[in-house]
C-alpha cells in the first residue's frame, strides 16, 4: 500500500488573497498569524505524512478551498540499514569502558539524516539477573584534621556563656491611692 504527505510550498490558488489565504489557514489550522507566516517561508514543508490516497485527497482539497497551493506527494519506502558491531561478551557488563561497548552505525536516507551518522549512541545490551550494574564507588577518605586545641568539659559544667541579668524597671506607683 502506497503512502502519501500533503506538501505546501506558500503559494496560493491563482486568484486568491494572499491576506484571505493566510486568514482561511489561521481558521484551518486554529494557529496564530506567527505559525502561518511560517507557511510561507517558501521552503518546501510536509503538512502531513503516512496518509492513504483518499485521505490525501481530502486534506488537498481542504487546502485549495482555503486557497492554498498544496500537492500530493508519494512516500518512499526506503528503511534504514543499521550494522551492528561485534556484541558485548557475557559477563562484561560495567567492565569495559563506554567507548568499548557496541556501537549502532546507522546509513543516512537522504542528506537531512546525514547530520546524525556521527551521533554516538550505544546499544545498550540486557544484564544477567543479579549482575551489579553500579560501578564500585571509591572509599570516601576522612578529612585530616588537627583537634588537639580543644577539649571537651565534664557534662553538666557552666560552658562560659555569660547570663543576662534582666533590669526590670518597676513604675512608680506611690502617687496612686486605692479607695474602698
Amino acid at each position: 500500500m502506497s503512502l502519501y504527505e500533503i506538501v505546501f510550498s506558500g503559494e496560493c490558488v491563482p486568484g486568491a488573497s494572499l491576506d484571505q489565504v493566510k486568514s482561511n489557514l489561521a481558521t484551518l489550522f486554529k494557529a496564530d498569524a506567527q505559525r502561518i507566516e511560517l507557511l510561507f517561508s517558501g521552503r518546501r514543508l510536509v503538512l502531513k505524512n503516512n496518509l492513504d490516497a483518499q485521505a490525501a485527497e481530502k486534506y488537498r482539497a481542504a487546502l485549495a478551498r482555503a486557497g492554498a497551493m498544496a500537492s500530493i506527494d508519494e512516500m518512499a519506502q526506503e528503511i534504514e540499514e543499521i550494522i551492528m558491531t561485534a556484541p558485548a561478551a557475557a559477563g562484561d557488563f560495567g567492565q569495559k569502558p563506554m567507548a568499548a561497548a557496541r556501537r549502532a552505525e546507522v546509513v543516512p536516507r537522504d542528506a537531512y539524516m546525514a547530520a546524525f551518522v556521527a551521533v554516538d549512541a550505544p546499544d545498550f545490551a540486557i544484564a544477567e539477573v543479579g549482575a551489579d550494574l553500579q560501578e564500585d564507588k571509591p572509599a570516601v577518605r576522612a578529612p585530616n584534621l588537627n583537634l588537639q586545641q580543644f577539649s571537651l568539659a565534664p557534662a553538666g559544667s557552666d560552658m562560659g556563656q555569660l547570663r543576662h541579668e534582666e533590669n526590670i524597671q518597676v513604675p512608680d506607683i506611690s502617687h496612686l491611692r486605692v479607695i474602698g
